[in-house]
């Protein structure tokens, strides 16, 4: 599933979080934001950092974990775990559900309208749902082939 996202309307989002929280607006974390989005995929943040520095942009590994995390406060990303304790980061969007190969690690992801009603309207006591995002652990078809052969 890919998913196009309009630059300036996240920027505007971002620069409205930066100036809240007094942050600076600095070239380098508008610079992670654009490849951030541009990735359309899951990433890792030492992905994003390579990512970054092969496009000839020198920042630091550390700016790019710093901003990172204050893309994840603005709700710009969000951070997954899927079981090997590495975060993973995604544009965030609402309600998906992620399919997680356990053998190759490959994340896909799906959108279910009819699990999306039954959670959304779930009424647990004293909390209010805005959102999920689901995951399902198996084995890809691609990984399913090759222990067949």
């Amino acid at each position: 599933m890919t998913r196009r996202y309009d630059i300036d309307s996240v920027e505007a989002v971002f620069t409205q979080f930066l100036n809240e929280g007094k942050y600076r607006k600095t070239p380098e974390r508008f610079a992670i934001l654009r490849k951030a989005i541009e990735l359309h995929s899951h990433f890792e943040v030492d992905a994003l950092h390579m990512a970054i520095e092969n496009d000839g942009y020198h920042v630091s590994r550390a700016t790019v974990y710093n901003t990172v995390e204050l893309l994840e406060m603005a709700g710009i990303l969000k951070k997954n775990v899927f079981g090997q304790n590495t975060a993973i980061y995604e544009v965030n969007h609402d309600n998906h559900i992620h399919l997680v190969c356990k053998k190759c690690g490959k994340i896909r992801e799906i959108e279910n309208t009819h699990i999306a009603g039954h959670v959304m309207q779930l009424d647990p006591e004293d909390f209010t749902p805005e959102s999920f995002s689901i995951t399902i652990y198996g084995v890809c078809a691609e990984c399913a082939s090759k222990d067949k052969n």
